[in-house]
């Protein structure tokens, strides 16, 4: 009842509005319509009728212009709600006004309830003055803003969100804020992705790079460690054990010793090291090791070891694997620093491409997990980006030589593997080496007949050496195991030679890096005419001309620089097949 009479009152409203314009521009009044004539009265009539009509079809045309401007409102809308991106608008005060659907979803509450709440509220309290700040240049400039910060959810799940706001004055003459709100958690976890793999390549390369300049170093020390091995063990071997002189030359004898196991390290770092792979399971080369590790750590901390069943075979040098394990428990030991724990444990494992994508220098495929991991005192970032740098320790000066890491890293790239660490101060360290699984067929291993190494012979040796200290050196220490020497300081040297004494030759005992020639080749060169010479080569660096990847081929016989007297009779006497 109530808004009919609302609608009257609005239609007589009308018409009394209607009469006074009607006056006011001079139209037909009442009174004048009775002095009309009957013609003037059917022509007021037919150009009123006409009127009507053409009021009736604006009124229809309005009608449908209505209905489709309904369903385009209905349809932005539509849009408006389930657009990909958030739209809210801000009252002056900072109030949500209107939001759309996509928003409401994204900030995970009832499009309903957010009406009035402040929108500071959804924004991480760390990156409050990120917007804080924005806002301010909005309202002081009125220019465009655009920013990223950090949002909270109902629910407290923290996301990337990227803000664009505009300043827009409303018809009452107030300003609101419109704010497209868009969420870029994905790109952002791209963009640490893409960092980490940066950080990852780089020290992949500087790792590659030292490599190179430690491998280079070692390949010149050993010689000159060769030579002063060399001559303090022909020298003692002339001194009586009463004299003064002898235990110097024993201290001597021990520092170029303890020089060569660096050097070692070293080669195994920049994985130059020659090795002599073999069919492992791990769990039976660790449960071997296991007595010397708890040995190696102490009573005060508990070795747990985890084997996994049904272990897959791996091939590797039987010696790195004690390497990786001697030098990763030292450094549990000291990391821990009284009572702990140290847990070793293997694992199958298959990597896939996604894996690998985040992991440098990793392939897809199937491998043996190895993880060793302690309670210790853990490291930080900074630390962790330097731990298998050669000489690089944390420990105080003299108790470490910084290369206990830097030897598993070697090891472990050698065998085409992956390593992997997770640490935190406080919270520990954890090591993951990943070796690739063997799947060729077992080949049984030979095993070495031992030689008497003070045995000699009588046969002749074509020694090839472009160091003449260390030539003059070897020379007299096989002269003093009663062989014949030819002595040749250059493979053009070594070929004049044999040529010339090829009948009398047995060995050929050459150095693997030289200038004009490396040892294989001048080894392959003579064995062209000289078909039964038997080979041994020497060297502190391989630099794969030994053997592929540093792995030594079976039909080689090596020596390595440094080496003692009694170590070089027994290669001979191996390379003759004495």
């Amino acid at each position: 009842m109530i808004k009919k009479d609302n609608q009257s009152e609005k239609a007589s409203e009308l018409r009394r509005r209607a009469e006074e314009i009607e006056r006011e521009e001079g139209g037909l009044l009442p009174e004048d319509i009775e002095t009309m004539s009957p013609e003037d009265l059917r022509q007021t009539f037919h150009e009123l009728r006409v009127h009507q009509i053409e009021l009736e079809m604006q009124n229809v045309e309005l009608r449908e212009t209505q209905v489709k401007l309904d369903a385009t409102r209905e349809r932005y809308f539509d849009l408006y709600d389930l657009a990909p991106i958030g739209y809210v608008t801000l009252s002056e005060q900072g109030l949500l006004a209107e939001v759309n659907l996509t928003a409401a979803i994204l900030l995970g509450v009832d499009r309903g309830t957010l009406t009035g709440q402040p929108f500071f509220r959804f924004i991480l309290k760390e990156d409050q003055a990120i917007y804080y700040l924005h806002r301010k240049q909005l309202i002081e400039t009125g220019s465009l803003q655009s920013h990223e910060l950090r949002m909270v959810k109902k629910d407290e799940t923290v996301f990337w969100a990227h803000l664009t706001a505009i300043a827009v004055q409303e018809s009452d003459g107030s300003f609101v804020h419109r704010i497209v709100l868009r969420d870029i958690t994905d790109r952002k976890r791209a963009e640490e992705e893409n960092v980490k793999l940066e950080a990852q390549l780089r020290q992949a390369q500087k790792m590659e790079s030292v490599g190179l300049l430690a491998g280079g170093v070692a390949h010149d020390f050993n010689n000159k460690l060769a030579i002063i091995l060399g001559y303090a063990e022909m020298i003692l071997g002339k001194v009586a054990p009463t004299e003064p002189l002898f235990a110097d030359l024993q201290e001597i004898q021990r520092a170029a010793e303890h020089s060569a196991d660096l050097t070692r390290q070293l080669l195994a770092f920049a994985r130059k090291q020659v090795v002599m792979p073999r069919i492992l399971d791990l769990n039976d080369t660790i449960e071997g090791m296991l007595k010397m590790l708890r040995r190696l750590i102490g009573e005060d901390i508990d070795l747990v070891w985890c084997p996994a069943t049904g272990l897959w075979p791996v091939k590797i040098d039987p010696s790195q694997i004690d390497q990786i394990l001697a030098n990763l428990s030292i450094n549990a030991r000291d990391a821990i620093g009284g009572v702990g724990r140290l847990n070793i444990e293997t694992a199958n494992r298959s990597l896939d491409a996604a894996f690998c994508a985040r992991h440098i220098g990793s392939v897809p495929g199937e491998y043996v997990l190895l993880t060793v991991a302690d309670d210790g005192c853990g490291m930080d970032q900074e630390t962790l980006t330097r731990i298998f740098e050669p000489f690089f320790t944390t420990k105080a000066f003299g108790e470490g030589t910084g290369l206990g890491l830097a030897t598993v890293y070697g090891a472990v790239k050698q065998n085409h593997g992956l390593i992997d660490v997770d640490s935190r101060p406080g919270s520990g360290t954890t090591f993951y080496i990943y070796l690739p699984r063997y799947t060729s067929m077992a080949v049984p291993v030979m095993k070495e007949v031992a030689a008497d190494p003070t045995e000699g012979g009588l046969e002749t040796i074509l020694l090839v050496e472009d160091e003449g200290a260390i030539l003059k050196m070897t020379t007299r220490m096989l002269q003093g195991l009663g062989y014949a020497v030819l002595a040749a300081n250059s493979p053009e040297e070594a070929i004049r030679l044999a040529k010339v004494h090829a009948p009398a030759i047995h060995l050929l005992m050459s150095d693997v890096v030289m200038p004009e020639m490396n040892g294989r080749d001048l080894a392959e060169h003579l064995l062209s005419f000289m078909p039964q010479l038997k080979c041994l080569l020497m060297s502190g660096y391989t630099a794969d001309i030994i053997a592929r990847q540093g792995k030594l081929d079976p039909d080689v016989h090596f020596i390595e620089k440094p080496f003692t007297k009694n170590e070089l009779a027994k290669k001979v006497n191996a390379a003759l097949e004495r």
